[in-house]
């Protein structure tokens, strides 16, 4: 085999080579954005508008991005063949003012258009729950049409499907955040304050819902599974459940609503 021969060869094989891991690069991007608590794999409408808002940011910054790099490439090659801008200052106006200004205005309109959507306001709730945040424990409360409690559960959320679900949100102790990635954004849990939120499942598929405020030692344990089911199910599966254990007063000198944590750090809770 000639040089010439040889060079083309290895040619190929590095193209099929770049080829193969551009594949495994492009697979592992795709199934990175699937799971119990991913906010690119929706679940529901609030969390379908964020994670289309995100697409769109990533595309408007991959464009400009590139225009970036396109710029710099023409600026390096003028400058090798010594031609100067006729007219510098356009592209100071143009793409320092101008395009900037533009890109972030109708991002800035495009959130706050989606903003009642991905928040659930103007949409009147079907069922509400009451979420209570504790070191390290999320204990839920039911409410029915009537506001009658008809049950409880500890670290483990049930959901009615395709109902809009009111969470009012607080806190026992420090500041904690609700957030279930696959159904919507996050809300802090505050002491001393119910903060509120709507969110709808859509899907009966399995998710999991995390503490997302940094909260003491055992923050990563502040997990629960989100059971997605049949409104008229909810009673039934809440009367099969042990009752919520008692809060026990605080011992000396530990924070109050102290709560021993029911996961391990990596468990599985699905």
């Amino acid at each position: 085999m000639d040089d010439g021969a040889a060079a083309i060869d290895i040619t190929n094989r590095l193209r099929r080579t770049a080829g193969v891991l551009l594949g495994a690069a492009l697979a592992a991007l795709v199934t990175a954005c699937a799971g119990p608590q991913s906010a690119l794999d929706p679940a529901g409408p609030a969390a379908a508008e964020i994670a289309r808002g995100w697409w769109l940011m990533v595309g408007t910054f991959t464009g400009v991005w590139a225009l970036v790099l396109v710029l710099l490439w023409l600026a390096v090659r003028r400058r090798d063949t010594d031609s100067a801008l006729r007219r510098p200052e356009r592209l100071v106006v143009w793409g320092g003012l101008a395009f900037p200004t533009v890109v972030l205005a109708a991002l800035l309109v495009y959130g706050s258009l989606t903003s009642a959507r991905v928040t659930g306001v103007g949409v009147e709730p079907d069922a509400v729950v009451e979420v209570t945040a504790r070191q390290w424990q999320w204990h839920f409360r039911y409410r029915d049409a009537d506001g009658q409690v008809i049950g409880e559960s500890v670290d483990e959320l049930a959901v009615p499907l395709g109902a809009m679900v009111e969470y009012r949100i607080t806190s026992d102790d420090v500041i904690h955040s609700f957030w279930i990635p696959r159904l919507g954004g996050k809300m802090d849990a505050v002491p001393g304050r119910v903060n509120t939120l709507r969110l709808r499942a859509d899907q009966a598929t399995p998710m999991r819902g995390q503490c997302a405020e940094f909260c003491g030692l055992e923050h990563a344990r502040m997990v629960f599974p989100v059971r997605v089911m049949d409104a008229a199910a909810i009673e039934d599966w809440l009367a099969a459940r042990e009752p919520a254990p008692a809060i026990e007063a605080p011992a000396p000198g530990h924070p109050a609503g102290r709560a021993p944590p029911r996961h391990g750090a990596s468990e599985d809770v699905l």
